[in-house]
Order: C-alpha cells, then structure tokens, then sequence
C-alpha cells in the first residue's frame, strides 16, 4: 500500500496529525474516521475499489494537550529571528548565550537562552548583561505554538490540506 501522508482532523476539523495511508484506511475501514479529501490513487482488492484518503476526520472528539516546541539550537535561534539579541545583528554564525550563565546558577531553560554573535558572547563572557554593560533586545520566552507549526513542512507537497491548518495563509504572505 501507498505510505503517502494523510491529514488527521479532530471531530471539530482541528488538525491533529499525520498518518500514513495505511493508518488511515484502518481508521475509516473500522468506522473511527470519515474521509474528507481524497488522494489522486485508489487501491483495488479483488472486489472492491477504494479512493485514497488525503484528509480524514475523526468521528470522536479527541482531547490533547498542545504541542510544545522543544528546546533546541535551532528553535532558539528561531524565536530570535536569527539575529544577536544584543546588537541585533543577523548573521548564520549564532551562538547559544545563557543570560544569567550557567556557573552561576542559571538555568538551561527558554527564558535564559538567547541567540548571540559570537563577538557579543565572547564581551560579555560569564557575566550578566547588566555586568558586561549590555542589554537584551528582547526578552527571552518560551515561544507559543501554532497548529501551522505542526504541519508546515507538509504544506508546500499537500495543497489540499491548507484549508484545514489556521495560520497558513498569514504565514505563506508574511514569508
């Protein structure tokens, strides 16, 4: 079978996740989920023709809690708009800053990371940004999570599934 990629929508037609074909079939072959969108292909049995589904939905409402953006480089770098948030350079040559540094007691969590040039990482060393006689653009903070988020790297191959994810259209214009 097929291991394309299928659109999950909660009852509520949230998107939820991505499954492969496979998955999806179960789901709607069992009676747990509709489909919404069909793929271009079908699978034929020996009796029976079955379009592929692209976009299903679930008939039972799931509840979960939102996702949450993990705690990485790159995802820091992200939130700062890759640019030093001390001189507010923008450079591809970033360094991970710990404002209140780590020898003293400060933590490795979002609210104490923040992306730095080398040149300001180097001046401010292991001081506070008060110390070294510097300050924040902005202040760090665990960064919010949208359901675009979630799905975006799967939006440029499956155009089908854009109406389904709130914030790709703000997204797509602001990028």
């Amino acid at each position: 079978m097929d291991v394309g990629s299928v659109l999950v929508l909660n009852q509520n037609y949230e998107p939820l996740n991505v499954c492969n074909v496979r998955r999806a079939m179960i789901l709607v072959l069992r009676g747990k989920a509709e489909i919404i969108e069909n793929a271009r292909n079908v699978i034929r049995t020996a009796t029976r023709v079955f379009a592929l589904p692209s976009v299903i939905r679930l008939v039972n409402l799931i509840r979960r809690p939102r996702p949450r953006v993990r705690l990485t480089r790159k995802e820091i770098f992200a939130r700062d708009g890759w640019i030093c948030v001390y001189c507010g350079r923008a450079t591809r040559e970033l360094t991970l800053d710990h404002v209140l540094p780590r020898h003293r007691g400060g933590a490795h969590t979002w609210e104490n990371l923040v992306s730095a040039c080398k040149a300001c990482n180097h001046r401010k060393a292991g001081h506070t940004p008060a110390e070294a006689h510097m300050s924040l653009q902005q202040e760090p903070a665990r960064p919010r999570v949208s359901i675009y988020y979630t799905f975006f790297q799967y939006l440029a191959q499956q155009e089908e599934w854009r109406k389904f994810v709130p914030g790709y259209e703000a997204a797509a214009a602001a990028g």
